[in-house]
């Protein structure tokens, strides 16, 4: 796992010897160093373990995807700001299973940091709804089960918002 000012370094360094390989009239070269330079930068943006992890999900392989999130030692200094709310939002799904405190914190996280995707953050909120509901904390719920909703303009948790609402009404 690289740092991710090495990512940036790797890329400027890619530059370097593209505009090099140019100077010298080996237009090939220069021109696939150039291209060669989107990988690290496109690394620096999308951390490989997270996609990885997130590809292990898909699949249900829990197991998986904490093998390929073990592999960030230390997230503070390895991924952008963006990176780690989804490290901890993969987190909060794993542990959401297990352990809800310590998923509860991570979704708390994960939403402090910030997410890509608002049907991301409509999950993480919906599963926070619930630890909020589990807790007997209703207005809590309430307000998190409204922003999921709002969140959710794809309509893919309609279903699961109306059947926690219904939950709600018996408490």
């Amino acid at each position: 796992m690289f740092h991710k000012n090495i990512k940036l370094i790797l890329a400027g360094l890619l530059v370097v010897a593209g505009v090099w390989q140019f100077t010298e009239s080996n237009i090939g070269n220069g021109i696939f160093l150039i291209l060669l330079t989107a990988i690290p930068i496109f690394l620096y943006f999308k951390n490989e373990f997270i996609l990885l992890a997130f590809l292990k999900l898909r699949k249900q392989d829990f197991e998986g995807a904490k093998k390929w999130l073990a592999y960030i030692k230390n997230p503070e200094t390895a991924l952008v700001r963006k990176q780690q709310g989804y490290f901890n939002y993969l987190h909060g799904i794993m542990l959401s299973q297990t352990n809800i405190n310590q998923a509860e914190k991570h979704f708390k996280k994960a939403i402090e940091l910030g997410l890509s995707m608002d049907m991301d953050l409509a999950v993480a909120k919906l599963n926070l709804a619930g630890v909020a509901m589990s807790r007997r904390r209703k207005l809590e719920a309430t307000n998190l089960l409204n922003e999921a909703k709002k969140l959710d303009k794809q309509g893919m948790l309609k279903e699961q918002i109306t059947m926690m609402k219904d939950q709600m009404k018996k408490i």
